[in-house]
């Protein structure tokens, strides 16, 4: 027989939880909850469920296919284990400690997920909530299909409606922030300074002015390798570029400005990759750099942002900016079209000579 508890929500309202447990010969052997905000409905749904249960091979069935959600966010992220992003992998993990995820995925409807993400807007902005349930989607879209787990995709679509039509999501708005010139001074200063003191150190100066002259994100320049590289033609293969409808062989061949092509040819052929450091190392030394110079709220991705406003300054079109940039739909620079020709700012820059200066092989 099923029980239901009644529990007070952060938001004063009360949540009736329907739970089910068989059990045989003392040993649970299958266990069940739903939550719902009316009791009448959470006793409707258990007397429902008890009865399938009670068919025979019920039991057998809802075992088989119908694991928590938090199995198929592991799944997900084990499978997806080349194509998925960090930021994506941290989001999807820190779901699992949420309720949700150890409801079983035939008991999940477009109510338990807005109750989700209600509760996760009592302390993130709408753009955060609606990342959160961005990425879970993507386990949803392919739970069926793929590992015939009965998660609906129908419940997530539903979900979206309501969560965007009260505001509780929204879509995240564009960064504009931009590195000064005199900031990049201080970051490029205290970057060869560090060179200096540990050889051996990733040559951070290098990788940054690499990022705005060639507008690259930071996880494909540690995935750029010198076999992709058309010295001839100035031009290289991005693998796995970053997309919204494909990420794992989005290959795409992109033109490398001359100053990015320098920094290139300064680096020493020991490894397959041109830059052989891992995103995190780049991305923590940057944001530690940050905080020491006393630098607000730069990011890495920025230099991208500089890089391709920089091209825009110099007097480049949008399919020419996009052959650099890579980016796929030309709508998706329409927001630098504003920026006025003023040429190019870098010019004479101090430090293309460092960072294009042959760079010493490690002992």
């Amino acid at each position: 027989m099923g029980t239901i508890v009644a529990r007070k929500r952060k938001d004063g309202t009360t949540g009736y939880t329907a739970q089910i447990v068989r059990k045989q010969k003392g040993a649970i052997v299958y266990r069940e909850a739903k939550t719902f905000d009316r009791e009448q409905a959470a006793k409707a749904w258990l007397r429902k469920r008890e009865s399938e249960l009670d068919m025979p091979g019920g039991i057998q069935r809802a075992e088989k296919h119908d694991v928590t959600l938090g199995d198929a966010i592991d799944r997900y992220i084990a499978e997806s284990s080349k194509g998925i992003g960090r930021t994506k992998a941290q989001v999807l993990k820190a779901i699992k400690e949420h309720d949700i995820a150890n409801m079983k995925c035939s008991t999940i409807g477009s109510d338990d997920i807005v109750a989700f993400a209600q509760g996760l807007a009592n302390d993130r902005l709408p753009q955060t909530v609606g990342n959160y349930i961005s990425h879970l989607a993507a386990v949803f879209a392919i739970a069926q299909p793929a590992w015939r787990y009965d998660l609906s995709q129908s419940a997530m679509k539903d979900a979206h409606v309501v969560l965007r039509r009260l505001g509780t999501t929204s879509k995240s708005e564009k960064r504009e922030r931009r590195p000064t010139l005199p900031e990049l001074d201080l970051v490029m200063q205290h970057f060869v300074e560090r060179q200096a003191r540990a050889p051996s150190s990733a040559p951070m100066h290098r990788i940054i002015a690499f990022a705005l002259y060639s507008t690259r994100r930071m996880d494909e320049i540690s995935r750029i390798r010198w076999d992709d590289l058309d010295i001839t033609h100035s031009r290289v293969i991005v693998r796995d570029m970053k997309h919204p409808g494909q990420k794992v062989g989005n290959d795409v061949r992109v033109d490398l400005p001359p100053e990015a092509l320098q920094i290139i040819l300064a680096m020493p052929r020991t490894k397959p990759a041109i830059f052989p450091y891992t995103p995190d190392a780049i991305g923590a030394a940057f944001t530690r750099a940050g905080h020491t110079l006393g630098i607000d709220d730069l990011h890495f991705h920025d230099l991208r942002h500089e890089g391709v406003s920089r091209l825009f300054e110099m007097g480049w079109t949008i399919p020419q900016a996009a052959s650099v940039s890579g980016h796929r739909s030309w709508q998706s620079l329409q927001r630098y079209t504003h920026i006025r020709e003023s040429g190019d700012k870098y010019a004479g820059w101090k430090w293309l000579p460092i960072v294009t200066s042959p760079m010493e092989k490690p002992t």
